[in-house]
């Protein structure tokens, strides 16, 4: 395509595949034209490598945010492509020198060849000389530091040359839509995005909920929570956030229930919630932001208990996690900032003075079986209202 940009795209755990190497290609092309709508876009493979052609038109902040927030690429550049021919390269080379961060003429670099076509007449030591030389003659006072360089220039020999510097990390982990679907339970805190980070990490596709208990939680929280889906939207391909209206269900619960265990009691209801809205979007497992020991609930018996009313798998991808460990992660995505703002959840605003920590599973289940919340949790489903977003984190107008 004629005029269109184009970037080497390199590939990591996908390149340990197997036989079935070519649905994860496939999907990883997929989520990565998603995100470049309605610009035209093409991907080629190659062996350890993608190739993406967008058009002129698309603005290259948008590729590279769209590059750099997608699972399954561990890097990636703009590159120039030419004949595999010494005259080509040479001119390639001399166009790159043109631009940052060689363009400044000064510091140290590298020049890295690598040949996956065997049969070019060059070594890559050779093509190293050849590309080495064309920096000199444009930029003398660059010098050479094979060790800790400044700026590298790339080339590889495929079907054509390739070249190109300053690589870009991408996330790593498995595309998106690999491993199934999932649903998120999104509160307005620090620990749930990035849980939804880290298993969309590993392939999972979600969806999102959220446990509104207005006017207890106002509509500050609301957007609180809607900002944060927006943010985690690009790494989940986009998402659905479910807003449940939980208000009647836990004045119910904090008037009928044990004082001390009414966040025990919060927990299971929510459990059964979500097992309802997940079976209708036909996913196979929930998703919380949960982490042993963090607070009074998330003990291994208080786990277990609100576990017994998931029918679906629960994943807790921070359980093991401290909460500098959490916070870091919430700090490089983006979401940290708004994580904190002071608008309580609709667990905080009801938690007890005095939590039970170490419930009797069986005991406890009695406690809760009691209070008869079938018909708040189905009012609670029919009521929920759902907000849509793009997998670059724009909300779709209804």
């Amino acid at each position: 395509m004629k005029n269109d940009r184009l970037y080497l795209i390199k590939v990591g755990e996908i390149s340990l595949k197997g036989l079935n190497r070519d649905f994860f290609e496939k999907r990883l092309k997929g989520n990565i034209k998603a995100k470049l709508r309605p610009y035209r876009s093409h991907v080629i493979t190659q062996k350890g490598r993608l190739f993406l052609e967008v058009e002129e038109a698309c603005p290259a902040a948008l590729v590279e945010n769209a590059l750099s927030t997608t699972f399954g690429l561990v890097g990636f550049s703009q590159c120039l492509k030419v004949e595999k021919e010494e005259d080509a390269i040479r001119q390639a080379a001399r166009r790159l020198m043109e631009e940052a961060p060689f363009s400044a003429g000064e510091g140290t670099y590298k020049c890295e060849s690598r040949r996956a076509d065997k049969s070019f007449s060059y070594t890559s030591y050779q093509l190293d000389c050849i590309l080495a030389e064309e920096v000199h003659r444009i930029h003398p006072n660059l010098t050479v530091d094979v060790h800790k360089p400044q700026m590298r220039l790339y080339c590889e020999i495929r079907d054509k040359a390739y070249l190109y510097t300053s690589p870009k990390s991408g996330l790593g982990g498995l595309p998106v839509s690999t491993a199934g679907r999932g649903v998120l339970l999104l509160s307005g805190g620090i620990d749930s995005p990035v849980a939804g980070y880290r298993m969309a990490q590993r392939g999972l596709r979600m969806e999102c909920i959220y446990f509104h208990a207005y006017p207890y939680t106002g509509d500050e929280a609301l957007e609180k929570v809607m900002t944060l889906a927006s943010l985690i939207a690009p790494y989940l391909q986009g998402t659905r956030l479910h807003v449940v209206p939980f208000t009647e269900a836990q004045l119910h619960i904090k008037a009928k229930a044990n004082a001390d265990e009414t966040t025990l009691m919060f927990r299971a209801a929510m459990m059964q919630v979500s097992n309802m809205i997940a079976q209708k979007s036909e996913a196979q497992a929930l998703v919380t932001g949960e982490a042993l020991s963090q607070v009074a609930s998330q003990t291994v018996e208080g786990l277990a208990f609100s576990d017994s009313y998931s029918d679906l798998l629960v994943l807790r991808p921070l359980v093991g996690l401290d909460k500098a460990q959490i916070i870091e992660t919430a700090r490089a995505i983006g979401t940290y900032e708004t994580s904190i703002l002071p608008y309580e959840d609709c667990c905080t605003i009801f938690s007890p003075r005095h939590p039970v920590t170490r419930p009797d599973k069986t005991e406890t289940r009695a406690h809760y079986d009691a209070l008869e919340m079938e018909p708040f949790l189905a009012e609670a489903v029919a009521d929920t209202k759902t907000y849509d977003f793009t997998p670059l984190g724009a909300l779709i107008e209804a």
